[in-house]
């Protein structure tokens, strides 16, 4: 079914640099590298994920520009072997890895507003997370919305044309590229009402801008960050590609996963060349952190009511509340000439 996806979109002749060479760092250096990253995270305050396709090949979904992957083969006039349905789908280690990261903020905090100034101090978290992937297997994980930015869409979810909200589907839409699938939308008025509007698929066409709403808070939550990790993505798609590396302008860092060479490498802190699952699985370890099971409770794709997907005005504003805290905090800790004179003499 990601092949249907694939086919769904409109032509498009540059689709990136496809097909390179996988390249896996030897173990006794593999074993070095996830233990810089998990002291970087047990020190680090505030620590994004940006995840790609490459988190979901294990779950039976190929990726777009590896080997294997669907626009690789499609040059040959040849398409994946493994393609497992979305609806089949179940959320991999990695995806659980993170989740469970994301909720030891939410039990150290003992909030459920994901908003709190105790964010901005809380180490060896996962404070939010930014995927470029339409399959909806963070969704599925159980991730909290307030957690996530889905800068390309998901599969399982539908957006209102009237009024803007947007709602979890049970099965993965059968359409792409924002268009009408003729369900009425679920929403009701401040009056009570039904809302008349008409609901449309989220994903994205090559053509499309990114959604503003997902895109600035991958930008506030990225600018907050003093980590980046971006797990199986090549970075090539702009203008995202270039979002983990706000962390930089905060003295950040940024960490890089994934089995090919990216024009990013260079500007990043760390390479990891391994599975994906592989490194989460070993980073829990070091983290002493348990990667929590795929529950279908946890899975709102399963759930009998209907899930409520959307990004609220509220939410947005509390999460720029946070960056402008977040940037009077560092200019406090910052020393001042007086303190910089003292310290010399």
């Amino acid at each position: 079914m990601s092949c249907n996806y694939a086919d769904g979109l409109s032509p498009y002749e540059y689709k990136g640099e496809m097909g390179m060479e996988e390249m896996f760092d030897s173990p006794d250096e593999l074993k070095l590298k996830i233990s810089q990253l998990a002291k970087w995270i047990k020190d680090s305050k505030y620590t994004v994920f940006h995840t790609g396709a490459g988190i979901s090949t294990s779950a039976g979904i190929p990726d777009f520009r590896g080997p294997k992957g669907v626009w690789t083969l499609e040059k040959e006039g040849k398409k994946p072997e493994v393609n497992l349905d979305f609806n089949d789908a179940e959320p991999t280690i990695t995806h659980m890895a993170i989740n469970s990261l994301v909720n030891q903020v939410l039990g150290q905090t003992l909030l459920k507003s994901y908003i709190h100034k105790d964010l901005l101090t809380i180490k060896g978290c996962a404070n939010y997370v930014v995927s470029q992937n339409i399959d909806g297997l963070h969704l599925k994980s159980g991730l909290p919305r307030q957690f996530l930015s889905e800068v390309h869409g998901n599969m399982f979810t539908m957006k209102c044309i009237k009024c803007k909200r947007s709602f979890v589907s049970k099965t993965a839409v059968q359409t792409v590229g924002q268009r009408c699938l003729n369900l009425k939308c679920m929403g009701v008025t401040k009056n009570g009402h039904q809302c008349r509007g008409v609901l449309y698929d989220t994903i994205l066409d090559w053509e499309h801008q990114l959604p503003d709403d997902e895109l600035e808070l991958a930008e506030l939550h990225s600018k907050m960050a003093d980590l980046c990790i971006c797990l199986g993505t090549s970075l090539q798609i702009q203008p995202i590609n270039q979002v983990p590396f706000y962390a930089k302008k905060n003295s950040g860092k940024v960490v890089i996963c994934n089995l090919q060479k990216t024009k990013c490498d260079r500007k990043a802190d760390l390479v990891i060349h391994a599975y994906v699952d592989d490194v989460m699985r070993s980073l829990m370890e070091i983290l002493q952190a348990d990667i929590a099971e795929y529950n279908e409770l946890n899975d709102p794709t399963k759930e009998v009511k209907i899930t409520d997907w959307t990004i609220y005005k509220e939410h947005l504003e509390a999460v720029r509340e946070l960056k402008k805290l977040s940037i009077r905090s560092r200019k406090r800790k910052r020393p001042s000439n007086e303190d910089t004179l003292k310290t010399d003499s």
